[in-house]
């Protein structure tokens, strides 16, 4: 029998575009070429769909600098229904050729315009089956105003929080951010990769830390700041059900007073990636329960990242949920579940695997 064809999907317009471009190298790399075709499929940050390199090579981090999709002048056009497998491309010439048949996508983007739903939607319309979650726990696990309503109504400790809301002043809420108390993080609503987020622990720095980030999106979280380890826990959907492997942490040092854009990409010497936090027994059993049910209160599939605090008394308290975390061989994701005794390149399969058995259409 002929072999599936993945198409890997990254870049976009988000500010993670360079992020989305250096997860595609390591999946790139990983798939297995005896098991799978694989094409790449980029997308500028105009938004533009293009043919692409499939050589992971090309998309790693040279000397600080992130890689870009840039594009010769072709564009990628989806199957205009349902039904039809063949990508086609058309030049600056107009003539339109057939690019590949596409059995599955796996959509490495990060950020909105990506992996907020928008994509996954695209993918629906014309029935084309890809890795991960579907368009409204994408979004929701975006977006994390609403990610937390997700948590809260299944019962999940989260974070206090002020959200503002395009337009809102900050004077406006000094109550309610006087009743969060100091230290303060500042987060863009709908971003990733640590990007737009401040530790605010002066009053006085609010407003700018706000104003950072609006950059990234107009809709704001103010959080209380919570004193714990970072604890991370990765979920996996297969064939068999959901499983969450053992808990990594994050620690870092450094410069850095949290786990910043800089710490997670271009510093790492000053991050200690933990793949098996030290944790007594019984608390990584309910951080491993707590993720699990976190993928389930926003109807995530495929994977996830689900981000904890663990305080000193072993109280659990939920960061985020990241439905399409960083996946280079050395991000946290894969890492947890080598330590777990399964590779990279078999996780990588098992995610194809799966989304190439799960029905198309409403799900």
């Amino acid at each position: 029998m002929a072999k599936p064809t993945v198409a890997v999907l990254f870049g976009g317009r988000s500010s993670e575009h360079g992020v989305s471009c250096v997860t595609a190298g390591g999946v790139l790399g990983a798939i297995d070429r005896d098991r799978f075709d694989v094409v790449a499929v980029g997308i500028t940050r105009e938004g533009r769909w293009v043919p692409a390199s499939a050589d992971p090579s090309d998309w790693q981090i040279l000397e600080g600098d992130m890689p870009e999709v840039t594009g010769d002048g072709r564009t990628v056009l989806l199957p205009a229904q349902t039904g039809e497998r063949t990508w086609s491309v058309v030049g600056d010439d107009g003539i339109v050729a057939p690019f590949a048949e596409i059995d599955v996508v796996f959509p490495v983007l990060h950020g909105p315009y990506g992996e907020d739903g928008t994509v996954q939607g695209a993918l629906e319309l014309i029935d084309v089956r890809y890795v991960g979650s579907g368009v409204l726990a994408s979004a929701a696990g975006m977006d994390k105003q609403f990610m937390k309503t997700a948590f809260r109504s299944a019962g999940l400790p989260v974070t206090p929080d002020v959200t503002l809301l395009r337009g809102d002043r900050v004077v406006d809420y000094a109550a309610q951010v006087d009743e969060l108390g100091l230290p303060l993080f500042v987060k863009p609503a709908r971003a990733g990769s640590s990007m737009g987020i401040s530790k605010v622990s002066d009053l006085a720095s609010l407003e700018s830390a706000v104003a950072d980030a609006v950059k990234h999106d107009p809709k704001v979280l103010i959080e209380k700041a919570v004193v714990g380890r970072e604890i991370e826990t990765a979920v996996l959907e297969t064939i068999d059900g959901v499983r969450a492997s053992l808990p990594g942490e994050i620690v870092t040092g450094g410069d850095h007073d949290f786990y910043d854009f800089d710490a997670k990409y271009l510093d790492e010497a000053s991050v200690d990636l933990v793949s098996t936090a030290q944790l007594p027994p019984d608390v990584a059993d309910r951080v491993r329960e707590v993720a699990v049910a976190a993928f389930r209160a926003v109807g995530a599939e495929g994977l996830a990242r689900v981000d904890v605090f663990v305080a000193a008394d072993g109280a659990i308290t939920v960061n985020e949920i990241n439905t399409m975390p960083g996946f280079t061989p050395t991000s946290m994701y894969p890492r947890m579940w080598a330590a777990a005794g399964v590779a990279y390149e078999d996780l990588v399969a098992t995610l194809i695997e799966t989304a190439l058995v799960r029905p198309v259409g409403l799900r």
